[in-house]
């Protein structure tokens, strides 16, 4: 029995040995991957590229709200007021509310613009029930005498009755005005200022260096013309009534009152045959003949103005216009940079410029003016 018990452990053992020395045994070594066939490597996918992180975009310039785009045309608008050139009609438009005016309280103007290699262009649209050309005519009396008629209620520089129809824009000069982008004319004016001298008050810039460039239509006193004129920070007094507002220098030509130098009778008469109710509120330089009381009767009427181009810096905005259905239709236009400090320069197209608007109806100062201002750019060709 004993005997049994021992062999069972010896081959016990000797199985545990066996086990272990097969265990000890070296694996097999790995085989390498065979090679790919020609076939393997045609129908194989290309292996894919890392892809690159995609830059960020930059936000697209929008324009203000707002903004008057001037439309890249290569002929520029015959200045007539007629408007019929095939751009008007696609030229992107802009309106501004004015109001607050006298005679017209309230209108709507709508701007559009458009630029050649040099010059830019506007056309200006808004409604005026009126037009006003009799800006103090002279009329003869029952005794033969002559007189202006006036304003009874102008107690001086606010004639609301007999005068024209205006409109005005102005441009800061190298951005010299500050918050004009946001105030627009608001940082000129100055209503209520010296009110025993002027009952609308002063116009002028807030301190010195601060320039504006104004374009001042005039439609009786201006002839194919805006008058060209200048804002700075000149106060009001004795010697300079007109505060901040200047005329841009002229050689020659412009606008005079037809007076006599004592200022009793018309200087001055249309030559040949014309109207005797005061129309059309001016008489043309190139006409003017010396006045022949003989020649009217109690009623008659002459115009008080006698106008002609005006010849240098002040003539730099050709104009034309009409006034059609209550509508006044103006078109006008200059250089992109006219070599003038008074005026302002577009001598960077991919510049934002400013500008503010004013519409007169039958007034001297009583405006209806905009509240802010306009944006204006310069679109690229398309």
């Amino acid at each position: 029995m004993i005997r049994r018990v021992s062999i069972l452990i010896n081959l016990l053992v000797a199985s545990a040995f066996l086990l272990a020395a097969c265990g000890a045994q070296p694996a097999a070594p790995a085989q390498e991957p065979a090679a790919p066939t020609a076939e393997q490597e045609a129908t194989a996918p290309p292996a894919e590229e890392p892809t690159a992180e995609p830059a960020p975009e930059e936000p697209a310039w929008e324009a203000p709200k707002g903004t008057l785009g001037a439309v890249p045309v290569t002929e520029a608008p015959t200045l007539d007021g007629v408007a019929d050139e095939e751009f008007w009609a696609y030229a992107p438009a802009v309106t501004v509310e004015v109001e607050n005016g006298t005679n017209t309280r309230k209108t709507t103007v709508t701007l559009q613009a458009v630029y050649t290699e040099d010059s830019v262009y506007f056309l200006v649209t808004y409604a005026d029930p009126t037009e006003s050309y009799l800006r103090s005519p002279w009329e003869m009396q029952a005794d033969g005498s002559w007189i202006q008629l006036k304003d009874p209620n102008d107690k001086g520089g606010d004639n609301n009755l007999w005068y024209e129809d205006k409109f005005a824009m102005i441009w800061p000069i190298n951005n010299s005005i500050p918050d004009f982008e946001t105030l627009g004319c608001f940082t000129a004016c100055h209503e209520g200022d010296t009110p025993d001298a002027k009952p609308f008050g002063n116009k002028y810039t807030a301190a010195e260096g601060q320039l504006g460039d104004m374009w001042h239509w005039k439609s009786v006193r201006n002839l194919n013309q805006i008058h060209d004129q200048w804002l700075d920070w000149t106060r009001y007094s004795a010697d300079s009534t007109g505060a901040g507002r200047h005329s841009d220098p002229a050689e020659s030509g412009g606008y005079k009152d037809n007076k006599t130098e004592d200022g009793s009778l018309p200087a001055f008469m249309p030559a040949g045959d014309f109207p005797r109710d005061g129309s059309p509120g001016y008489i043309l330089a190139s006409e003017a003949v010396p006045f022949d009381p003989s020649l009217f009767q109690p009623g008659d009427r002459l115009p008080s103005i006698v106008i002609s181009e005006f010849v240098g810096d002040g003539g730099d905005i050709a104009a034309g216009w009409a006034y059609v259905d209550g509508m006044w239709i103006l078109e006008f236009g200059r250089k992109l940079v006219t070599g003038s400090d008074l005026d302002i320069a577009f001598d960077d197209l991919l510049a934002t410029y400013y500008f503010g608007v004013a519409v007169f109806d039958n007034a001297q100062v009583r405006h209806s003016y905009q509240e802010g201002a306009v944006p204006f750019i310069f679109l690229p060709p398309q």
